[in-house]
Order: structure tokens, then C-alpha cells, then sequence
């Protein structure tokens, strides 16, 4: 049989359903506390921020890792949960329209390597449904995770599996990767 399920994204799809739920009860709390007038601390900010941290992260993750059904993500919907992860690394999602779930879930495993490789920061801009690219001003070396990526090597970890992923969904859209790297910048089409 052809059509069996991705057992590896529903799963995926799972955990970040059941994950959702306390993430945003703990980030009601902390609104609720807030409107009962309790003094704004450091404590609670740091409350607040992780709170959004983790619900932008589940919301990443959900499109990454889970299942990419035969629907569109609206452009301003990936807007805003790039938007909500920021942090060292800013991302332009620059892709002028909307995009399959299958496209974004592929660009989005794309930004978790180009993640891996900008361990100092920098900026990531998706320009188009197979193209991305990353300037930093230094670089991390990670020609043994592009080599997942690319096929040449069955080396994966957990940290890494988004390399192993991302290869999967690039073939299964009968593309190619193409990685090209320098000292400050890193361009993936496929």
C-alpha cells in the first residue's frame, strides 16, 4: 500500500495540539493577573515573553513537523508567526503571495537549517516558494548537516532532523537542493 499516513507528522501534529492548550492557559493567566491590577514586574515579563516565545514556536513547529494537508497558509498568517519568533535571527518573509501548507512546511524546516548555521544571528529572507537566503556576519560551520540535506550523508541526530526532513519534502516536490555558502551568507533554492 502507497498511501500510508505520515505516522512522523502526525505525530508532530499531535504534540503541538496538546501543547497549545497550557501555553495559552499560562499566557491567560498572566493577562489575568495583570488586569487584577498586580504590579508589573521583571518576573512577569519574562512570563509574558516566554509564554509568546513558545506559542509562536508550537504554532512554527506545527507547520514544520506536522501534516501538510491540501490547504494554503495565508501569507499574513506566516508573517505573524515569524514575526512572533523573533529573536538573534530575523526573518523576511518577503514570498508575495500564499503558499501550499506543503510549501511552507518545506520553507519552514529551510529556516530551521539556516537557523542551525546562524548560531550568532543575522537575517533570513525567503524570496520565493523554493529560494531563501541568509546573511550574518559570521557563520556557523555546518557542512555536515548540509550534507543531510543534500543526500550525501545518513548522519542525523535529533538536533539535525530537520535537515533529514527538509530533504524528504524537497524530493517529494521533485526538487533538487542547492546550497551555496560563503563566509557571511548562505542562498537554498530547490
Amino acid at each position: 500500500m502507497t498511501d500510508r499516513p505520515d505516522l512522523a507528522a502526525l505525530i508532530g501534529s499531535r504534540i503541538c495540539h496538546d501543547l497549545i492548550g497550557p501555553i495559552a492557559a499560562i499566557g491567560n493567566g498572566v493577562e489575568l493577573l495583570a488586569m487584577s491590577g498586580a504590579p508589573q514586574s521583571p518576573e512577569m515579563d519574562l512570563i509574558a515573553s516566554s509564554v509568546a516565545q513558545a506559542n509562536a514556536r508550537v504554532r512554527f513547529f506545527r507547520v514544520a513537523f506536522g501534516v501538510s494537508a491540501a490547504q494554503t497558509v495565508g501569507r499574513a498568517e506566516v508573517r505573524e508567526i515569524l514575526a512572533d519568533m523573533a529573536g538573534r535571527v530575523k526573518i523576511d518573509w518577503a514570498v508575495p503571495h500564499d503558499l501550499t501548507r506543503a510549501e511552507t512546511k518545506t520553507l519552514f524546516l529551510l529556516i530551521q537549517c539556516l537557523e542551525t548555521a546562524m548560531a550568532f544571528g543575522g537575517t533570513i529572507t525567503v524570496d520565493g516558494a523554493r529560494s531563501l537566503r541568509a546573511e550574518a556576519r559570521r557563520l556557523r560551520d555546518a557542512a555536515p548537516q548540509w550534507a543531510i540535506l543534500e543526500g550525501t550523508s545518513s548522519d542525523v541526530t535529533a538536533t539535525h532532523i530537520h535537515f533529514a526532513l527538509a530533504a524528504e519534502e524537497i524530493q517529494a516536490a521533485g526538487g533538487t537542493p542547492r546550497i551555496e555558502v560563503t563566509d557571511t551568507s548562505i542562498r537554498l533554492t530547490y
